[in-house]
């Protein structure tokens, strides 16, 4: 084996990471960890992977930073919205046939897909009934998301996306505009858990009904994705649903036998 040497910086830089922070990058795609990670020394003046391992290894407080370019946090609501649509038409009814729910939200990021999820339960008449667990190993995203303030110039692809996504009200009804920003109503996050949970390294933490966890698990190499997958057969009820991101599938998963496809297109399972 020949490796590079920024190939074995790289390596080096993920171990010391877990070994110090228990963060566990080792088995993410090394092709976009790179990428991210070239950005970072660039921001942070260091000119090689071991430059930002001894940076990250001796300043603590630059963990959080070093995070947020190792993980992902750009989505927005309603994102795909064929897909909150396939939900609402599909999901949705077989919900409303038990008393209560769990769903969880896995890698929630700034939060616009559990807004987004939440809109849409309680424009079902299933809110009320429903806790949301919305988990992502980065703390300031989940601060992002318990605030649920966005900026404006976002407000017209949103809106977009509600409606091709079957809203029934007028956007605006779940927001108050100020200035550059909006803010989610409250109302919204009155039945919501945010908390801080690994796929890698974490364990199951309650049963749920439906799993959602779009655009994550690109971000992993097979076997990553394999630890995942298991995790979410684990936490749902027997005939609980799973929807992944559009790019992603469980073709090649170890457990792809345990699911039923509901709909192809829209990446939505069902546990057998």
């Amino acid at each position: 084996m020949n490796l590079k040497s920024e190939d074995i910086e790289l390596g080096l830089l993920l171990e010391a990471i877990y070994l110090k922070y228990g963060y566990d990058f080792r088995n993410y795609s090394r092709i976009s960890l790179k990428r991210r990670l070239r950005q970072a020394c660039e921001k942070l003046n260091c000119r090689s992977f071991s430059m930002l391992q001894d940076l990250i290894l001796n300043n603590p407080d630059m963990v959080t930073e070093i995070l947020s370019f190792m993980t992902i946090q750009v989505s927005e609501m309603f994102r795909d919205p064929l897909y909150y649509k396939a939900v609402r038409d599909e999901i949705i009814p077989l919900l409303h046939t038990y008393p209560s729910l769990r769903i969880w939200v896995a890698g929630c990021s700034y939060g616009e897909e559990f807004y987004s999820l939440a809109i849409l339960f309680k424009e079902e008449g299933l809110f009320d009934r429903t806790i949301f667990y919305c988990t992502d190993i980065n703390n300031d995203a989940l601060d992002k998301a318990k605030k649920g303030v966005f900026e404006f110039e976002k407000i017209k692809d949103f809106t977009r996306n509600y409606q091709m996504a079957g809203g029934k009200k007028s956007f605006s009804e779940y927001y108050t505009a100020s200035y550059d920003s909006f803010i989610m109503d409250k109302s919204l996050r009155q039945n919501v858990v945010f908390s801080d949970h690994s796929l890698v390294t974490d364990k199951v933490f309650a049963e749920m009904h439906f799993i959602s966890c779009r655009n994550v698990l690109i971000y992993f190499n097979r076997e990553l994705q394999d630890v995942a997958i298991g995790l979410f057969n684990d936490s749902l009820v027997r005939n609980g649903y799973l929807g992944i991101g559009s790019k992603e599938t469980l073709q090649f998963s170890a457990y792809y036998n345990s699911f039923q496809e509901v709909n192809r297109k829209e990446r939505l399972y069902k546990k057998i």
